[in-house]
């Protein structure tokens, strides 16, 4: 009988997919039956087969002699397990002679072709560095807030020793170390970042409490670099033992300037708490040297936008406290068994209710999540009403008065959840933004609170008085920012306090325009120290020598030495024509309301026509209005060290979290994308 030719197979695929014919016993290792096909896989160029017994087979690696279960009368292993010794460290002659191994290939009809996929053990087997995997794991344990002593818990050393016996564990304290080291390395390059920023930093103080009563001050600042783009960086965490004494917040802010070389380059502070008059009058020392009072101390900013927001939201949740806990039962009726939440959803489409929104019970931790979950059953309130149709037990539906109070609160929440959801962005808003949403919130609650409708004045009055806190802290440095957008300018602020104030709005805008005039004053006399890089420049580079004032040399004049008064003269003749640099820019026409526009693009594109300005422009444009991170912005509560971490050593502590913000947070640009818009000089 004439026997079939052998089947090609595809090239990507092993023989050893192949079926394998075991009809006939093997006598000689070297000899293979006449029936069986020949092994074509590229393992058999380094094990061979061994009969061990009756139909037993084993494979025997050529380089180390270890030998692998192959077959058992007609069964066969395959040749996975034997790649595997191979390809992935496990010969140990292999490693040591990790040579590259070209597979051997068959010539046909004179050419060489390759049937099968490539397979070199050398190539697929990287050396081991233990070094990089301690760096790794630093890495990890500082990005996943891992407890250090992980290293310590038998099931990860057992996890680990599997992936990789040859990786010594370390210990709690050489991890620690490694930490320490990775936050060192990347403090360098904010460090660097920092040293060539043109402008000056503002700062944002966020205490965090703790089970062991003491505090922890996270600093956060916020500046330009030269390109004009904005930073968002943590800069320390500093433990204060005492955290309710009045020297708590300024002996962080010290420590901060210190540790950076920041003296005399602080512009503002954000904090997020009442402080006494003691402890103010500390922070507005550190603002500035000559003039602490400028803007009336307005720089140093005491509410933080979002603990703002959420004051007022709690505000608003407690006086429907007891509509709001009915709607909470409801939702908790339906969500929490499968058989209601069914009929629940059935009735919705026999209903014909068009909601997208689905119930979810909130955490009232957050006050976004109560919001979300009200207005999902706001927008549900005919299923809830017609629920007791299907289930008799349902018997606590609210009442049309209760769903007429739940609307309303809804619908301030709003404005407050739409607001603080500018706060969650991943990039850095400038503060002109933030004038924009106050004076419109300020604006929408003393309307509401003149209503008629004494459900919705009562609810809006405690909202306002909650909020009058915050705008008046911080309204003059809002509008100040926003009169550096060259789309609005002083006009936005007129047109806005007009609408607040009514006939007192006169007083307020003049407030205004005084506290820019004032500001800008400042910037003319005292100009901003100079980067490293100016100074090289202007000492004639590195490696040159200074000449005294007086020597004969011919860099002397060049390189400006022995000219302080002409410096003096230069400044005083020419500082009426560099105040009018403000008046120039107040009288020119508005910018187009463009919405995609980059106001700190626009500025460092007209730096050349406002040299003085755009300095100034750069500063309170970068001030922070919130000092808490992205994911805290809704938080009800104060922030809290958690037991283990304060349990460590402090620097240990603001290792972690600072190297945390800086390996997780690239450098971030202004919210809106840049437009090339340019004045003609």
């Amino acid at each position: 009988m004439e026997t079939p030719p052998p089947m090609e197979s595809n090239a990507l695929v092993s023989i050893e997919m192949q079926p394998e014919y075991l009809d006939t016993q093997i006598t000689d290792v070297d000899v293979q039956p006449t029936k069986r096909r020949k092994k074509k896989s590229i393992v058999w160029e380094y094990f061979t087969i061994e009969n061990v017994g009756q139909g037993v087979r084993r494979a025997c690696c050529k380089q180390c002699k270890q030998s692998f279960a192959y077959s058992t009368g007609s069964k066969v292993a395959g040749t996975s397990h034997l790649k595997r010794h191979i390809a992935k460290g496990g010969c140990a002659v292999m490693l040591r002679n990790s040579d590259p191994v070209t597979p051997k290939t068959a010539p046909v009809n004179g050419a060489v072709k390759r049937r099968y996929k490539s397979f070199n053990p050398a190539a697929s087997y990287s050396m081991f560095d233990p070094d990089a995997c301690r760096r790794e794991m630093a890495r990890m344990i500082i990005l996943h807030d891992y407890p250090l002593h992980m290293v310590e818990h038998a099931g990860f050393n057992a996890f680990v020793h599997n992936l990789q016996p040859s990786f010594n564990m370390v210990n709690f304290n050489t991890l620690q170390g490694d930490c320490i080291a990775t936050y060192l390395r990347e403090k360098q390059t904010v460090h660097k970042l920092i040293e060539q920023m043109p402008g000056r930093i503002c700062l944002a103080l966020d205490l965090w409490n703790s089970h062991h009563t003491t505090g922890y001050v996270f600093v956060t600042g916020q500046f330009i670099d030269s390109d004009w783009k904005i930073h968002k960086k943590l800069l320390n965490v500093v433990m204060e033992p005492y955290p309710e004494s009045d020297s708590a917040f300024s002996h962080a802010v010290s420590a901060c300037l210190s540790d950076w070389n920041l003296e005399g380059r602080l512009f503002s502070i954000t904090i997020n708490q009442p402080i006494s008059e003691i402890g103010l009058n500390s922070l507005r020392n550190l603002l500035s040297e000559k003039n602490p009072s400028i803007l009336n101390g307005q720089l140093l900013l005491t509410n933080c936008f979002a603990r703002s927001l959420t004051g007022i939201a709690q505000v608003a949740l407690k006086s429907a406290q007891g509509t709001v806990n009915k709607i909470r039962d409801c939702v908790k009726y339906v969500k929490t068994s499968e058989l209601i939440e069914e009929k629940f959803l059935a009735l919705k489409q026999q209903l014909q209710v068009l909601s997208t929104k689905t119930l979810v019970i909130d955490d009232q931790t957050r006050w976004n999540t109560t919001y979300e979950m009200l207005l999902a059953a706001s927008e549900l309130k005919e299923v809830f009403s017609c629920l007791d149709t299907l289930d008799p037990d349902y018997t606590e539906a609210p009442s049309v008065e209760e769903w007429k109070v739940l609307e309303n609160v809804c619908t301030h929440l709003k404005l407050l959840f739409n607001t603080a959801s500018l706060l969650t962005s991943s990039t850095v808003p400038t503060a002109n933004t933030f004038f924009h949403e106050a004076w419109k919130l300020q604006l929408e609650l003393t309307r509401a609170s003149a209503s008629e409708d004494k459900e919705i004045s009562t609810l809006t009055k405690l909202m306002l008085e909650s909020f009058d806190k915050y705008w008046k802290n911080s309204c003059l440095t809002l509008a100040i920012a926003v009169v550096m957008d060259p789309r609005f300018k002083m006009k936005l602020v007129d047109f806005s306090f007009t609408k607040i104030y009514g006939d007192e709005a006169a007083t307020y805008i003049k407030i205004v325009d005084e506290g820019v005039h004032e500001l800008f004053l400042e910037y003319v006399a005292l100009p901003l120290p100079l980067t490293p890089a100016v100074v090289e420049q202007v000492n004639g580079g590195p490696g040159e020598s200074r000449q005294e004032d007086g020597g004969h040399g011919s860099g002397g004049l060049g390189n400006g030495l022995g000219l302080t008064d002409f410096d003096v003269y230069i400044m005083e003749s020419t500082s009426q024509q560099s105040k009018s640099e403000l008046d120039q820019y107040l009288e020119e026409s508005l910018l187009p309301r463009i919405h995609e526009f980059d106001v700190m693009g626009w500025w460092k594109l007209n730096k050349v026509k406002y040299p003085t300005l755009s300095k100034m422009a750069h500063d309170i444009l970068t001030v922070p209005v919130s000092t808490v991170s992205p994911g805290s912005v809704f938080d009800t509560g104060m922030n809290e060290m958690d037991h283990y971490r304060a349990s460590l050593r402090p620097d240990t502590v603001e290792a972690l979290f600072c190297a945390k913000d800086w390996l997780q947070f690239e450098p971030t640009e202004s919210m809106d994308s840049l437009v090339k818009i340019e004045f003609p000089i």
